[in-house]
């Protein structure tokens, strides 16, 4: 609620001082960790209704200071909640992990100072985000004046609208008409929206521009409290970072035309030891894992070289920003077995320009734990734009013995040695009418 995404990720925030011991610059970095705790293993959880449900509240805290580590107090922290983290040892690596990633920063930005000084590197740092700012409002300018709205469907019915008005060089993102926070955890916070949308406006600009701040100087966004992008204390939250934000980066670009829907979901799969209804006698000692799947990139038409274009099949697309686990290491690490991971063939929408394809992910189980799923676009379909016809939707299926059990969008079960989960996940949207493919067209 107050700037971050959903629990697993931890944000680690360094100042910097100059040799008069003048406070000059921050270094930041966030990473999502495997479990902050929560119901389920992976902080994950499908059904989650509050934000205890989900794992550990910091507010902030001081992790380092005088140069030392405070150990004890972080594992008080992440042991001490009413839902405490897994794998104590794990998330005191990554921490560690995050402060020399800082370390660094810092280390490079000294390198700066001292070869530039101060003023001239913070004068630059501005220089980046006016370019910034000049590089977008060329972008809008660029689109023709007007209102543009769309409006897209979560798998539970509720709405997401976006009304979009380009005057000149600016531009006003606003989601009113929006449907009211959910009593599930499909609410995104409203920093979670902010960055979509920045992403989404910063994929149109032409030239090569560093990302920043600068990006958002000539877009005003409209986001109303209350609502399932901008939920208040206690709502859930987990799921919109994952999923709803993929699903305001579609309204956004159908508001626009700018390219047909992609998948729409990150197929959130998490596994692992410890839920509330089988705590394990060392709650520290129990392990989670958590991967996100990949899926159909939307087809499209480029305005500025007026070319169309294919979407990619089986990538990570807009929000997700993940890569997943090597076979090998997953196999190393965890009692599993990857079946099969491959391209989910002929599930991206037709037309001029067919979308991409999904994937095929099978796991089997050689010990019994516990299994989370949480995603979307398995009663919805990426949509397709000028004619091109949407994508499939995804599916989520159980084997157990000889038996195959279709499962909903979000599940969370007890899954046996021997069993298998087969993940299908969707395929993106074609652009443009399917008569006008050139022969061949794939």
């Amino acid at each position: 609620y107050h700037g971050g995404s959903h629990l697993p990720d931890l944000t680690v925030v360094s100042p910097v001082f100059d040799e008069r011991n003048r406070h000059v610059f921050f270094v930041a970095n966030r990473g999502h960790h495997a479990d902050i705790g929560g119901i389920v293993p992976g902080s994950m959880d499908p059904f989650s209704s509050s934000i205890e449900e989900e794992g550990v509240l910091i507010h902030d805290f001081c992790l380092v200071s005088e140069g030392q580590f405070h150990e004890e107090e972080t594992v008080a922290l992440l042991t001490g909640g009413r839902y405490p983290a897994r794998n104590i040892e794990e998330r005191l690596s990554d921490l560690r992990a995050q402060i020399a990633a800082n370390a660094a920063g810092a280390r490079l930005l000294g390198e700066l100072r001292a070869r530039y000084g101060v003023d001239v590197v913070q004068a630059y740092m501005g220089h980046v985000r006016r370019n910034a700012a000049l590089a977008m409002k060329e972008t809008i300018d660029n689109i023709p004046d007007g209102v543009y709205y769309a409006e897209e469907f979560l798998d539970n019915g509720a709405k997401i609208a976006c009304r979009i008005a380009i005057n000149g060089a600016h531009a006003v993102v606003d989601f009113d008409g929006t449907d009211a926070q959910l009593t599930g955890n499909l609410n995104a916070p409203r920093a979670v929206v902010i960055a979509a949308v920045l992403y989404c406006f910063r994929t149109l600009v032409g030239r090569p521009i560093p990302l920043n701040g600068g990006c958002l100087d000539p877009i005003e966004l409209r986001i109303p409290a209350g609502t399932l992008l901008s939920p208040e204390y206690p709502a859930a939250v987990v799921g919109g970072n994952v999923e709803t934000s993929m699903r305001v980066v579609d309204v956004v670009f159908k508001a626009l035309g700018a390219v047909a829907g992609g998948q729409g979901t990150m197929n959130n799969l998490t596994f692992g030891t410890g839920t509330t209804e089988h705590p394990g006698h060392d709650r520290a000692s129990d392990w989670a894992y958590y991967e996100t799947i990949c899926g159909g990139a939307g087809a499209g038409h480029d305005r500025a070289s007026n070319r169309g274009f294919n979407g990619a099949s089986a990538v990570h697309t807009h929000m997700t920003n993940t890569r997943i686990t090597d076979p090998e290491v997953l196999e190393r690490r965890y009692p599993v077995v990857l079946r099969e991971f491959s391209i989910r063939r002929g599930s991206g929408g037709k037309g001029k320009y067919n979308g991409g394809d999904g994937a095929v992910r099978v796991l089997e189980f050689l010990e019994n734990m516990s299994l989370g799923i949480l995603s979307g676009r398995r009663t919805t379909r990426p949509y397709g734009l000028d004619g091109g016809e949407p994508g499939q939707p995804g599916r989520n299926r159980l084997r157990r013995g000889g038996e195959v059990r279709s499962l909903d969008a979000n599940v969370r079960l007890e899954v046996r040695a021997g069993d298998v989960i087969e993940i299908e996940t969707p395929g993106g949207g074609g652009y443009g009418d399917p008569k006008g493919a050139a022969p061949g067209q794939s």
